[in-house]
């Protein structure tokens, strides 16, 4: 490991320079927070970094409750220029929002606001389109028709937002935009669903349900790439993972769950159990337990909510115990399950296993 001397000598011998090693040091000490005691094998996750962020996160709050005040009561002045008034103030706190991610997350490198920023400028992009190209008239009739070109519109300023700044909870917020906007090409095409139920039945009709399926493939594949493009997980690629995971999990299990827990068979239930097992051995294997608790966790959400039965509270209290196990001994499930894979599978682009003496697994 290089410390503070090492640097210094460095500096010293002519090998960098004092601006390398500042910035080397700044590089170390953003990456601690994550890091720092992190075991072996373990998936590295971050929030935040210190109550500053948290301090400077709920003063962006305030100021967006304020400027979505300050826009109402510009509308209330002039309702016939209400187009104008959302594109004006969209494009105005388009330039705020970009000058203080130039600041917080460039400059400053925090974590949190960030994450705000980027909720933020989605928002604020989303709602400018949606003025500029949708009609307003239409939308207050519940005519969703004109949406999808603003949500697309919006999706690519965020994805431009992205290439600038790589906040990486951006890129989850650019896939769930791109169902969005499936789901409402779909809607405006073949008709509404009746229920939100049969949006993801694959027994209902309309093509939603496959559009979850395809578009959880395509997030999940981009997660893959992500993933063995940084299998040690030193880099912010590794997080740009980590949430197209957590967004593919539950489009990728929406579907199979509820057209399952839709049956009436009293199997329906123990077939659930069985392509969630698969879910874990997948997310096992690419050592991703943020595609598995997203997975899990979306149909626990969807049994208590949805469904109701003796078989759903048994299959809820099964998940918790597998989950409680696998986090227990996920390494060595991990290390047994690699030793076993075939050898033509790229294992080396994937995180290596702590536990196993297998090469370049």
């Amino acid at each position: 490991m290089i410390d503070r001397d090492d640097l210094r000598a460095s500096v010293s011998a002519g090998i960098v320079t004092e601006a390398q090693a500042a910035a080397l040091m700044s590089l170390a000490h953003s990456r601690t927070g994550a890091r720092e005691n992190l075991a072996p094998g373990d998936e590295p996750f971050e929030l935040f970094r210190g109550f500053n962020e948290i301090f400077i996160v709920v003063g962006m709050v305030i100021l967006a409750m304020g400027w979505v005040g300050i826009v109402a009561f510009w509308i209330s002045l002039d309702p016939l220029n209400t187009r104008n008034t959302l594109v004006i103030s969209a494009l105005g706190g388009a330039v705020v929002l970009w000058g203080l991610s130039e600041y917080f997350i460039r400059k400053r490198r925090m974590v949190a606001p960030a994450i705000a920023l980027s909720v933020l400028f989605a928002g604020n992009a989303a709602y400018g389109a949606a003025g500029a190209f949708s009609e307003l008239l239409m939308l207050a009739q519940g005519d969703n028709s004109s949406l999808p070109l603003p949500l697309a519109f919006a999706t690519a300023m965020l994805t431009i937002y992205w290439l600038r700044f790589r906040v990486p909870f951006a890129l989850a917020l650019i896939a769930l935009a791109a169902f969005g906007i499936a789901i409402l090409i779909a809607g405006n095409s073949s008709g509404s669903p009746q229920s939100t139920q049969e949006l993801f039945l694959l027994s209902a009709g309309g093509p939603f349900a496959w559009i979850t399926l395809v578009l959880g493939l395509v997030v999940f594949v981009l997660a893959m790439g992500f993933d063995m493009s940084d299998p040690h997980r030193v880099t912010r690629r590794s997080a740009n993972g980590f949430w197209l995971h957590v967004v593919a999990a539950p489009a990728l299990v929406n579907t199979l769950a509820l057209t399952l827990l839709d049956r009436d068979e009293g199997w329906s239930n123990g077939l659930l159990v069985t392509v969630l097992v698969l879910f874990a051995l997948v997310a096992i294997v690419i050592d991703r337990r943020s595609f598995l608790i997203a997975a899990i966790g979306y149909t626990v959400i969807l049994t208590a909510t949805i469904f109701e039965g003796d078989g759903a509270v048994f299959t809820v209290f099964f998940l918790g115990v597998v989950l409680l196990f696998l986090g227990a001994r996920w390494e060595a499930i991990r290390a047994r399950l690699l030793a076993v894979l075939p050898g033509f599978l790229p294992l080396h682009r994937l995180p290596p296993s702590h536990t196993s003496q297998r090469p370049n697994a």
